[in-house]
């Protein structure tokens, strides 16, 4: 497969196919590394999946208006469960609370940048939120122990986390047409991620431990997530990206579905996030 000579003729009919992926410079970097990260036959899987990056997304894509509405809403669902959980005496180390914290500064920094880049667009003020439009029992279903049990508290803050690195993928794609508001975008998603990570750390490290938890996730395995979170990781189950299967044995190196699931952070849509968020909408 000569790559250079497929992404020279794409760029006859799409003079931005370099954009879309990454500058030209780096685009070419990154394939002049893959003879020595790569056995020859992952090429094609590593160059199908950047060009469905590119040009994958399908269906009505939202305007960038709505991206940005949608992500504030959720960005106030994480800052305000964030500053009720810091306020709390329920940690059992004072680094815990500091964690909370700082994690609810980046969740109001977001929620302050999104408004001002949804106010930038015109139109009208953006969505006002308070801790009012939360409900923090998820419709009943977690109780009184989203801040009153440590073990569920944190539990919920992964939950959320997961949710927000797998929405901001999702909504990417409608990003494109604005270089700034996408940059924006995957910074935040790339903070959300260490949220996440942070968050699994403090899990595993409870006096009381949780068994077996994972910094990833293999298939839709929940983490000891409550099953209250319906669809949390739905999808995460693919075996294939970009329309090739990843499973089989490639260069004498064998990969099994468990392995394929966890190599990917699949996107979530608009509707999918909705449906996992819901609960917790008053």
């Amino acid at each position: 497969m000569n790559i250079f000579h497929i992404l020279k003729e794409i760029e006859k009919v799409d003079e931005n196919v370099f954009d879309r992926l990454d500058p030209r410079r780096a685009v070419f970097k990154h394939f002049g590394g893959f003879g020595k990260k790569l056995v020859a036959a992952a090429v094609p899987l590593a160059f199908g999946s950047m060009l469905n990056k590119a040009y994958g997304q399908s269906g009505t894509t939202p305007s960038v208006r709505e991206v940005l509405e949608f992500a504030l809403k959720l960005e106030n669902l994480e800052y305000y469960f964030y500053k009720r959980a810091a306020d709390t005496n329920i940690f059992p180390t004072p680094a815990g609370k500091t964690a909370f914290g700082v994690i609810r500064d980046h969740e109001e920094d977001h929620v302050n940048f999104l408004r001002t880049a949804i106010s930038g667009l015109g139109g009208a003020a953006p969505t006002s939120y308070t801790d009012a439009n939360f409900d923090w029992t998820a419709d009943g279903l977690l109780g009184n122990n989203t801040f009153t049990d440590y073990p569920t508290m944190l539990a919920v803050a992964q939950a959320f986390e997961d949710t927000g690195v797998r929405a901001y993928k999702g909504a990417a794609p409608a990003l494109i047409s604005n270089n700034d508001v996408l940059q924006a975008a995957l910074q935040i998603h790339s903070v959300e991620a260490r949220h996440a990570a942070h968050l699994r750390r403090m899990r595993r490290d409870m006096p009381s431990g949780v068994a077996n938890l994972k910094p990833w996730i293999t298939m839709k395995d929940r983490g000891g997530i409550p099953p209250e979170f319906q669809g949390i990781y739905d999808g995460e189950e693919a075996v294939s990206q970009a329309g090739v299967t990843i499973t089989g044995t490639f260069g004498g190196v064998t990969i099994d579905a468990n392995a394929a699931s966890e190599a990917f952070d699949e996107p979530l849509t608009v509707a999918q996030v909705n449906a996992i968020v819901a609960p917790f909408l008053a």
